[in-house]
Parts: structure tokens; sequence; C-alpha cells
């Protein structure tokens, strides 16, 4: 087992290295690491494959979520290489003004420090965390599920390869390979070496990390998505949409898992999305209303209208207007990403403007909150909190600031 004091202190002696690399040497690493996932391809699809085999596969989602194919370590690369293009916050300029005192008052971007991972069956947040973190002049301490400690394991090796190859610490980046919750949850104590915490899972993990870390906490992930589908929607157009939120990728936390029709399309739109619903495999669980028009729902229990399902499971409610749809997705959504499909310029301007959430969509699907899609490279992650970051979490997220004020001799009377 190993000593998490000494990770801790290897972590804090990392990030002042990482916090002095030039914008140049960190591109050089990331393409560098990229270019050994791809050569590692084998080996890191050998070692998933240990994974696979020990999970059960019936759980469908889970599985999509852990799962590498070349495809998929070929996207591990891409996005590390997206990174290195992009940007270098560190030592950004926000904010510059003289005072009539005559000081010259400046802010700027710096690292954090040490960034903690805890997270589930996502090699990519493997590769991200270090990707991310590295290029924001920090260094990171990964925690993943024990579903794919073979795979994490896999990926760190061929990252400390290439960094012991390039002349730089291996403790950039440290994976902690006991997977026990003794472990995390001594891992969210140490505050004292750690500068930042992102739990990446379901919503227990994050439960247990809000309320056990004495580290500062970023809340990441849990996504029950709603599409509303107004009275004035092109429905033909809406069942394009929900498919794709739904059943394009099940398993992750932008999938749509609710779906809010207006009572005045209800009779029409009802029978046109649950068969088109029903062909991708997807249960529906509705109210009473559409219970009684889509034959194969099965009628929905409190609970279900606030669960995140990750799998193909949908929630279906008839609600009076927009202004009810707004109530219950900011009763009982989770902040993340939600959607209207309307016609109506008004009602998509009160939507956008009362829906209280990180990513608000107008005739979209919810898909789209992704730090890539969204511009911003990888992301560490989709923070659905208020405080710090909102929504899709890249590089500049993962800096902090300080001021810096030249003088010329000011006192201050």
């Amino acid at each position: 087992m190993e000593s998490l004091d000494v990770i801790g202190r290897l972590a804090k002696e990392a990030s002042k290295h990482a916090a002095k690399l030039a914008t140049d040497e960190k591109n050089r690493l990331l393409y560098a690491c990229a270019d050994a996932l791809e050569a590692g391809s084998t080996a890191l699809i050998d070692a998933n494959k240990k994974d696979m085999r020990k999970i059960d596969l019936s759980r469908t989602a889970f599985a999509d979520r852990l799962l590498l194919t070349p495809a998929r370590v070929r996207s591990l690369a891409r996005a590390m290489r997206g990174v290195a293009g992009q940007n270098d916050p560190v030592n950004e300029t926000i904010y510059m003004r003289t005072m009539p005192s005559g000081l010259e008052i400046g802010q700027k971007r710096t690292p954090i420090g040490v960034v903690a991972m805890i997270y589930e069956a996502r090699p990519e947040v493997t590769t991200d965390a270090f990707a991310l973190s590295l290029k924001a002049g920090n260094s990171c301490v990964l925690r993943g599920g024990s579903e794919a400690i073979n795979t994490n394991k896999a990926i760190v090796a061929i990252l400390h390869d290439t960094l012991n190859a390039a002349g730089h610490p291996v403790w950039l980046v440290q994976l902690i390979t006991d997977t026990s919750r003794a472990t995390a949850k001594k891992l969210m104590r140490m505050n004292e070496y750690i500068d930042v915490l992102f739990p990446r899972g379901g919503a227990g993990l994050i439960k247990a990390a809000v309320e056990n870390s004495t580290i500062p906490v970023v809340e990441t992930g849990v996504g029950n998505c709603h599409i509303f589908v107004d009275e004035s929607a092109n429905q033909a157009e809406a069942v394009k949409i929900i498919i794709n939120a739904k059943t394009q990728r099940p398993s992750v936390c932008n999938a749509c898992e609710k779906l809010l029709v207006h009572k005045a399309a209800a009779k029409k739109f009802l029978p046109l999305i649950g068969g088109e619903l029903k062909k991708k495999n997807v249960e529906i669980r509705g109210d009473e209303k559409v219970c009684a028009i889509i034959a194969d729902a099965v009628p929905a229990t409190e609970d279900d209208w606030r669960e995140e399902y990750l799998d193909l499971i949908i929630g279906v409610k008839v609600v009076k207007d927009v202004d009810e749809a707004i109530r219950h997705i900011n009763g009982y959504g989770t902040g993340h990403s939600d959607a209207i499909l309307t016609e109506s310029y008004a009602n998509a301007k009160k939507f956008t403007e009362e829906v209280d959430s990180a990513a608000v969509y107008v005739n979209a699907s919810t898909r789209f909150t992704d730090g890539g899609e969204f511009g911003l490279g990888a992301e560490i992650g989709i923070s659905t909190q208020k405080i710090h970051a909102r929504g899709p979490m890249g590089l500049n997220a993962l800096t902090s600031s300080k001021f810096v004020i030249h003088g010329s001799g000011q006192i201050r009377g």
C-alpha cells in the first residue's frame, strides 16, 4: 500500500516544477505523451480487457464508460494534443490598472498547485486530468476506481516513461492504486498537500466528497438533464434531438434523462416519440397522462424524477406550460444541462433566463455539453456548482490568480 503522505509530498514538490515550465516545454511533453499513448495502444487495450472481464457486461452503460478500443485510444491522444494546442493560461494578465496613488495593479493567472481526482470507470479522466493539470502548471494525484485499475496503471506507466525520458519528475502525475474507501476518505483530508479535489462519478461519490473533504471540492458531473417540448416545437426536429440526446451515448452525464411535453402537444407528439424510443429499446417511465397515451410506458415514481439513469431509460411527463416545465427542472434537476425545443422566442428567452443550470439549450441536444464541443479542449469535469467555475471546466478553471502591484515609494495615509 502506498503512503499517501509520500504521494502528497511528491505531488507538492512536482507542482513547483510544473509551475516553472515554459509553454513550449509543456506542449512538447503533451505531444510526446499523446504519441506514446498511440504507440502503446495494444498494451492499453490488453490491460483494459483484464478490467472488462471483471465486470458485469449486462450493465451496458457502465461497460461503455470503461471500454477502450483503438478508436478511443486515438481519441485520448487527440484530446491531449488539443490541450497542447490551447493557449497557456499561466501568467495571463486578467486585469491591469493605474490607481490615483500611482500604484500599477495587475492581476494574472497562476497555477492552483496540486489537483486531485477521485473518479470511477472513465479511462479518459486519467489522461485528461494529467494533460490539463500539466498545461495549467499543476501536478495531479489520481484515484480511479477498482473496476479500471489495470487500465489506469497502464496509462500512467506510459505517462511516467515519457516524463522520465524527457527528464521531468514522474510524480507530476501519480496514481493511487489502493482503491479502498478508506484510502479515498484519507485522500479527501490531505489539505496539507492538495489544493483542490474533483470527484467525478455518481451522486454517491460526489456526496461523500462534499461531506468528508477538508480540501475545497468542485462538484461535477451528476446530470439529470431535461428536454422540454413546447407547444410550438417542430416535432420532427424534436424527435431527432431527443433520440440523439437519449441514445447516442446514454452512459454519459449530458444524456437526456427526462422529457417534458407541453399538454397541447402531447396527444400528437407522445405516440411519435414513443415509437422512436421503442425502436432504440428505451424504457419509458411516464406520469399518468403519458401512460394513457403510450401503452408500453411504465408508471413513474417520485424517485424517477430525480434519478440519473445513465441507461436506456427516460422519464416522461406532461406539463401545463413553460412555467411548469421550468419549475419542474429547477425542482428536480441537477443544474447540469437542460433544453427547450420551441419556435417561440418569448418562451426560449424565458427558459434560458429562468432555468438555473450550467448549460441551457434552445433547439439542440444536451449532448453538446462537453469541453471539446465548447472549444475548451479536454475538460477536467462539468461543474454543477456556481462558485469558481460552472459548466465544462478547461484550462482557465485549473488556475487561480494573484495581484502584482508596482509602486514608486507610495505609502498609505
